[in-house]
């Protein structure tokens, strides 16, 4: 097995002894494997934060493609699976947090709509660190794409954290219901848009007839 092929299987293994010694034998850092994908690329994914720590030192490119399709970043992917830790040393290295990789997603929208309800450490670690609340992706921002996809918690937790709600954000909330005639059926799911949509009007966000969300649908894909 080459070299680079070993570093990339030690590093998605978490094998930090492995990672130091096959540096330490001169396997670049960034060189990927037969797979395409590289060392960071796959700790990062896997949340193995040392040995992202020990890539990043042996100088890992931060903004390299990551991912499966190489459409993201290792942050982005460290958000999307709410790897917070990996994610704090990814930003200690000085990862930036705005609009990346070759789609353009945005770290603290990844990690506000991934899953049920997002990952909380993660955007708030994010937040803590200088991501802008109301940075835009497709559009949208991570208080919109949460409203969308009815995650009642993390609307609750981004309002808290200053997110700037808009009329459009309202309507958002109204055309989810809208949109997918099959959620009526389901009453919680059409339960926790209602109650988003109260509670944007209660924090004084008026209903409006002109203004109209963005036209992408409720896929960030």
């Amino acid at each position: 097995m080459e070299i680079a092929d070993q570093l990339v299987r030690s590093a998605g293994d978490g094998d930090v002894v492995e990672v130091a010694r096959l540096l330490g034998q001169g396997a670049v850092v960034d060189a990927p494997g037969r797979g395409g994908r590289t060392a960071l690329d796959l700790a990062a994914e896997q949340g193995h934060a040392d040995v992202v720590r020990q890539l990043v030192g042996g100088g890992a490119d931060l903004g390299q493609q990551a991912g499966e399709y190489q459409e993201l970043t290792p942050l982005c992917l460290a958000a999307n699976r709410g790897h917070t830790a990996v994610a704090g040393v990814l930003l200690d290295a000085g990862a930036r947090t705005g609009a990346q990789g070759r789609l353009g997603y945005v770290p603290l929208v990844l990690a506000a709509t991934a899953g049920d309800e997002g990952h909380p450490e993660t955007v708030d670690l994010l937040l803590d660190r200088g991501a802008d609340i109301n940075a835009l992706m497709k559009h949208r921002t991570a208080l919109d794409w949460a409203v969308r996809f009815g995650q009642e918690e993390m609307v609750h937790r981004l309002l808290g954290r200053g997110a700037i709600p808009s009329a459009g954000t309202l309507a958002a909330a109204r055309e989810h219901l809208g949109l997918h005639p099959e959620h009526r059926r389901k009453t919680e799911h059409r339960r926790k848009a209602e109650r988003i949509a109260a509670f944007l009007l209660a924090v004084g966000v008026a209903p409006s007839t002109n203004q109209q969300p963005g036209t992408e649908s409720g896929d960030l894909g």
